[in-house]
């Protein structure tokens, strides 16, 4: 197995020490977030390494992210690995609440979900005595120094797939190179988003032999799920209005998307805006800042109805994105207005939409290139521009058609991708 020959560092030898001793602090504040979010007592325990469920019989293929966008990352290859291994089994393993839940509505077959134990002696022992996965596969940037190495300890093949690393990340890691190398060489496998990346990890001790340069693994994601009962209801609501969808928005960004929101009132008093924040529970600072900005609003998680008064629809709710998508084919994503990193563009052009992103989107650099440059999206850097960018599409019929074939066109092509992405892990982790 490769990766095993070589000495632990000092520096890894002091990590475990040190992870060691901060079990029951890190475990105090893992637990108070998981019993806030209402986490059932026994899935907080998988935290510690304590499964909830039972391990089922057969090879067991395990993959590890991060949060939400990781995670439904992977589920399209899951479903591609159900039908090429008919007789594997498939355990996803993320850190937070959002993505558990929204996995849970999501899981292909043969699939169940834990919460990955905290990086320390205990709980990682605990976790791979039970589950004994066949293969690892850790998403981007879910580089866990003894999860990683106490895998690979146990003859289990590993890879690192959607590898995106940021440049602070990058610096870090060369400046301990040994340790570095010591812990990339427990991979066999490197799928990287782009060619950047797979430079890094050579730069940073990884074998060259095993980093292939690949594309982001979010474009390949299976379309957005639709619930066409909410979704004929809200349009019965709508009843014909204009409108347009702002997702995804962080702190910071809600004042600027309710500004263009009330200059394009100006034009079209009826309009309705989509108001979907990234994080529900800031709903109370969300609907303040449209009370402030003296705009009418009703909340999804309420059950508030939309009515010829409503101005600002806010969707505060996990799960429906897709739902959401499929309401308006003009999609301003956020993250990106501030120096956030962006979201996955592919979402709403999977939806059939056009989109509309500010520049702070670095985290999918890759992903929007080709979406700008054909035009199925379009960079804003104020609420001027935003309103003019919408008000563009809602006039010009034929201009937001092109842009909508043109994102159209741009998830297409990367599909085909998929199937090279499978095929190499079947491969190089000898899964078939």
């Amino acid at each position: 197995m490769p990766g095993l020959s070589g000495q632990p560092t000092l520096l890894y030898k002091l990590y475990c020490g040190l992870t060691n001793l901060a079990i029951p602090l890190a475990w105090r504040r893992v637990r108070a977030k998981l019993q806030a979010a209402e986490v059932p007592e026994p899935r907080q325990q998988e935290r510690l390494g304590h499964a909830s469920l039972p391990r089922p019989t057969g090879r067991l293929i395990w993959f590890h992210a991060a949060s939400v966008g990781e995670s439904l990352s992977v589920l399209s290859v899951i479903n591609r690995l159900t039908e090429r291994l008919p007789d594997a089994e498939f355990l996803i393993t993320s850190g937070t609440p959002t993505s558990a839940a929204l996995i849970a509505k999501r899981l292909p077959a043969r699939t169940r979900h834990q919460y990955p134990p905290l990086d320390s002696a205990a709980p990682v022992r605990k976790f791979l005595e039970h589950w004994k996965p066949s293969a690892g596969i850790f998403v981007e940037s879910e580089i866990w120094p003894r999860l990683i190495v106490e895998t690979a300890r146990r003859g289990t093949p590993l890879a690192l797939l959607n590898a995106r690393l940021s440049d602070n990340s990058v610096k870090g890691w060369k400046k301990r190179p040994e340790t570095s190398a010591f812990i990339l060489d427990h991979f066999q496998l490197f799928l990287t988003q782009n060619d950047k990346t797979a430079r890094n990890l050579i730069e940073m001790g990884a074998n060259a032999d095993r980093v292939l340069p690949g594309t982001n693994l979010k474009a390949m994601s299976d379309p957005l799920p639709v619930d066409q009962a909410t979704l004929d209801q809200i349009r019965g609501q709508i009843n014909g209005r204009r409108l347009w969808i702002a997702s995804s928005t962080h702190r910071g960004e809600e004042q600027a998307v309710l500004a263009a929101h009330a200059e394009l009132l100006k034009r079209w008093p009826d309009l309705l805006l989509l108001l979907i924040p990234r994080h529900p529970e800031r709903r109370a600072e969300v609907t303040d800042l449209i009370t402030q900005n003296s705009l009418s609003f009703a909340l999804r998680s309420a059950d508030h109805p939309i009515t010829a008064h409503t101005q600002v629809y806010v969707a505060d709710t996990l799960g429906e994105l897709g739902t959401w998508y499929a309401l308006c084919p003009i999609v301003f994503l956020g993250g990106s207005l501030l120096e956030i990193g962006g979201h996955n563009p592919f979402e709403p052009a999977q939806a059939d939409a056009a989109v509309i992103t500010g520049p702070g989107y670095y985290n999918f650099a890759e992903t929007f290139a080709p979406l700008i440059a054909s035009g199925g999206a379009v960079e804003v850097h104020s609420p001027s521009d935003l309103a003019g960018a919408v008000a563009h599409w809602l006039t010009d019929e034929a201009a937001l058609a092109a842009a909508r074939n043109a994102a159209r066109a741009c998830v297409n092509t990367q599909h085909s991708a998929l199937d090279n992405v499978v095929d190499t892990l079947c491969s190089r982790l000898s899964l078939t």
